[in-house]
């Protein structure tokens, strides 16, 4: 069964601040999975931390994030 995680439980899991979250989700390089109508929380999956993850590690070998933009873009992210 797929997890479901608000952005303080991705930001805790991912070792991420809330705020590169937030960076991340304006720029699309993870995207939430849905939305609270009654409190507007955002919703991420298992699949958006595995993104997470390999956001990481190309950023600890210096990728850009423009180039980590079109990598998710090209389908290869």
């Amino acid at each position: 069964m797929e997890k479901i995680y608000l952005i303080g439980d991705l930001a805790r899991l991912s070792e991420l601040s809330i705020d590169t979250l937030n960076y991340y989700l304006r720029i699309g390089l993870i995207e939430e999975v849905s939305r609270s109508e009654r409190n507007n929380y955002r919703y991420f999956n298992d699949q958006t931390l595995a993104q997470l993850e390999k956001i990481k590690k190309l950023r600890l070998k210096k990728v850009s994030i423009k180039e980590i933009i079109r990598e998710k873009k090209n389908g290869t992210l």
